[in-house]
């Protein structure tokens, strides 16, 4: 399950908006909110170029998009 609080936050630690995320990754932003939001799933190559974009570390990316919390 994707932490959604963590990924907002390593957005913002990176100086990205939902908007300049959403064009790196080729998606519309309504395509990412639906993504970042559960209601859709996050591709591999989705996480992966969002892994490098956001220059996240093993633990990191774990943490982020393959965290246990149920919110």
């Amino acid at each position: 399950m994707l932490s959604v609080k963590d990924l907002k936050a390593e957005i913002v630690r990176n100086g990205e908006t939902v908007k300049s995320v959403a064009l790196k990754l080729g998606m519309y932003r309504r395509t990412f909110y639906r993504k970042r939001n559960g209601v859709s799933d996050f591709t591999r190559a989705d996480i992966q170029k969002l892994v490098e974009m956001l220059k996240l570390s093993g633990a990191d990316d774990i943490r982020i998009f393959f965290a246990n919390e149920v919110a």
